[in-house]
């Protein structure tokens, strides 16, 4: 484990665990384990106040579901910025040596992350009936990611870019229950073993990006009234961008349920033609052709 600074007495590899190391600095600052090196610290002998060296946290003993549940509402308030292992401490009463035997570092934490809103999911699934049609579940499951990637705006890019470091297999279990969820209605389907493979990968990738879309920063100045100027139109040149200057006002809104519903039912039409909701009454608004 690296430290900062040696304590008073023996050298560091002789600190056991759980006790407290001098010189860490105060909650929001950051070593490789904890907060960044010359972090401003309590004086030696001291640790800050309220934490405690051992697991017996503020409200009683720690576990993992107390560590990951404080660290979600953390990043909920501040941001994933604010997140580290001495900060989790500091919220939980305790030093971040504490909370190492529940995540090995700030990865894991990050992964326990995405693991927490993967658990929720699958509690607002349980809340209610499974769908009697494969399709129809489907739709519920991206219904219920939606919201709780809403729910949790900080937290939701987690979901793209702790796949883009964590292999398969490490993965939380309840990510793999979600993709064998997916993968197993998509087999109620028909599909064969390629076709289902194709198809979890269009799903997949299309909620999770239409949440992204519906998350992603889109106004300039907050405290302006003017709709052009909030989203800062006057920074893009006219000439080069028209057609982007003119749908930013749109794409500024939230896409709602419906267009995540509509993309998935156009999804699934391409996989498993014919079992779509039914004929449709007319095309889709700006999808008609052209006139005039």
């Amino acid at each position: 484990m690296a430290i900062e600074k040696d304590p008073p007495a023996g050298p560091p590899e002789a600190e056991p665990p759980g006790t407290e190391t001098p010189g860490v600095g105060p909650p929001g600052t950051e070593t490789p384990e904890a907060g960044p090196p010359g972090a401003e610290s309590p004086a030696p002998g001291r640790r800050a106040p309220g934490r405690r060296a051992g697991d017996h946290g503020r409200y009683g003993r720690l576990s993992r579901e107390r560590v990951l549940a404080t660290a979600l509402e953390l990043v909920d308030r501040e941001g994933l910025s604010a997140l580290s292992m001495r900060r989790t401490g500091a919220e939980l009463g305790v030093e971040a040596m504490a909370l190492y035997r529940y995540a090995a570092g700030k990865d894991a934490l990050l992964d326990g992350l995405v693991e927490a809103l993967y658990t929720e999911l699958e509690e607002r699934l349980a809340a209610s009936d499974e769908a009697p049609e494969w399709r129809d579940e489907l739709h519920r499951i991206a219904a219920a990611t939606y919201r709780v990637a809403l729910a949790h705006p900080q937290v939701a890019p987690l979901l793209a870019t702790r796949m883009l470091a964590v292999p398969l297999a490490r993965r939380p279990l309840a990510v793999l229950r979600d993709h064998e969820r997916i993968l197993a209605l998509l087999r109620r389907a028909g599909l064969d073993e390629e076709a289902t493979v194709m198809a979890f990968r269009a799903v997949t990738g299309w909620v999770l990006g239409y949440v992204l879309g519906d998350l992603r920063a889109m106004v300039d100045n907050p405290d302006e009234p003017e709709p052009a100027f909030r989203l800062g139109l006057h920074r893009m040149p006219a000439r080069e961008l028209p057609c982007l200057r003119a749908a930013a006002p749109t794409l500024a809104r939230r896409g709602a349920p419906e267009g995540l519903a509509a993309g998935l039912d156009a999804l699934l039409d391409r996989f498993v033609p014919g079992t779509g909701p039914g004929p449709a009454t007319g095309p889709a608004p700006g999808t008609g052709p052209a006139t005039g």
